[in-house]
């Protein structure tokens, strides 16, 4: 951020109509070498001193976390009638509406494009552009750590842990992953775009999350013969039930735009009245696009255009009804470990006929080691089984599944993943 601010002076003094300069810094470790020149900055070793001091007019908060120090400096900053700018989404998650309702009290502003999706401007997408429009679906790509896991295994046939083993090597996963694998992640950047989205407050504990540990290189596979590429999603959709918001590995058809995004890249599409569909593509992470992010929202508060926080007074902001997740409606796909006896195949179906659940289709895989063993095939040994559903609630097939396993005849709990359509 400092050295675009540096490299930018003269424009930005431009754009704005005043100078933006940083006067002062705090961090945890005073001698850590940060690659800028801090000289001449006024050093703080608490963040909340430096939120109060008046030499500053904007804090911008990079510390991170949901409470601790990162809390603490930007309700000082906002108490103090000063501006915020920060990316910390698990802030944001948390205490959005209270940090939001301080800062109309005070008149400044709480600006936050870098929270959801790094240099993509999202957040000014939904606040502005879009204003004049009803959105009924937003969904996206929300993690490039877990984009970068799933293209390698998809593109290379790795295993989960062997993509995750370099991602770590490469700096694109923490040495504690599941932050990210498990999609808390992602599931925070949810809870801030879908209160932009639909005018509501934020209600991160309503979003469904599961993560891509479970994911299998057969899984891509089969994924891709069947039209699919598996991402791991963040879905907020306006239903007849309420607000439903989930997080999940979601089979996406191979001819949509958020299919064509692989490695790091984050993405995020949105469902419009007026504009239809539209689709952000861009860097979700790393320090030169949250820099941009953060440089834009500091611009905005110089020149004194930053608006509400999430584009209405926090005052009417609805409190959302919940869509229960068993309420789902839509396909899935399903892997079982079916184990080779006579009738099995057909208990399942009646299963699912029982559950009033139509497939749209099955494909068997004949397990590699069965047929090492026994080339008739007849050996006992589980069989992948994938079944697709046509549209079915989350309850049916849950229930279904689980009579499925009761029954005896598959070998290891189900996979799901469900299909989102274009």
């Amino acid at each position: 951020m400092l050295r675009i601010l540096r490299r930018q002076e003269n424009a930005l003094a431009a754009r704005c109509g005043r100078a933006i300069r940083v006067t002062a810094v705090s961090a945890r470790d005073r001698t850590r070498d940060r690659g800028v020149d801090l000289a001449g900055l006024t050093w703080f070793d608490d963040p909340v001193a430096l939120a109060k001091s008046s030499e500053i007019d904007c804090l911008v908060e990079l510390v991170g976390g949901s409470d601790g120090p990162a809390k603490a400096a930007v309700e000082a900053a906002l108490a103090s009638g000063k501006s915020v700018v920060t990316a910390n989404k698990a802030l944001l998650a948390h205490h959005g509406v209270a940090l939001a309702t301080l800062a109309e009290e005070k008149g400044v502003a709480l600006a936050f494009e870098a929270s959801s999706a790094g240099g993509i401007p999202v957040v000014k997408t939904l606040r502005e552009a879009l204003s004049g429009n009803n959105v009924t679906r937003l969904y996206g790509i929300l993690n490039g750590t877990c984009n970068y896991i799933l293209s390698r295994m998809e593109m290379e046939g790795l295993t989960f842990e062997a993509c995750l083993a370099d991602a770590q090597r490469l700096g694109y996963a923490e040495a504690d992953p599941t932050f990210d694998v498990e999609g808390y992640d992602t599931a925070h950047k949810l809870a801030i775009l879908t209160s932009l989205a639909f005018g509501t407050k934020i209600d991160a504990e309503a979003i469904h999350v599961e993560g891509i540990s479970s994911i299998a290189p057969l899984d891509l596979k089969m994924a891709d013969e069947l039209g699919y590429r598996i991402k791991l999603l963040g879905v907020a959709e306006r239903t007849k039930t309420g607000i439903e918001q989930r997080v999940h590995p979601t089979m996406v058809p191979k001819s949509s735009a958020i299919a064509q995004v692989m490695g790091v890249t984050n993405a995020v599409t949105i469902d419009a009245d007026a504009v239809r569909e539209i689709t952000l593509v861009g860097p979700g992470a790393g320090g030169d696009p949250t820099a941009s992010a953060v440089v834009a929202d500091i611009a905005d508060v110089a020149r004194g255009t930053a608006g509400l926080p999430f584009g209405l007074p926090v005052a009417r902001l609805e409190t959302p009804t919940r869509a229960p997740m068993q309420r789902h409606e839509g396909g899935y796909y399903v892997r079982l470990a079916v184990l080779d006896h006579p009738g099995a195949a057909a208990a399942i179906a009646t299963r699912m006929a029982q559950a009033d659940i139509s497939l749209e289709s099955i494909v068997q895989r004949r397990s590699e080691s069965a047929a090492a063993r026994d080339p008739s095939g007849r050996s006992g040994a589980p069989v992948p089984v994938v079944l697709i559903t046509y549209a079915t609630s989350e309850s049916a097939i849950r229930a279904a599944l689980e009579k499925v396993s009761a029954d005896g005849h598959i070998a290891e709990p189900p996979q799901v993943i469900r299909i989102e359509r274009e």
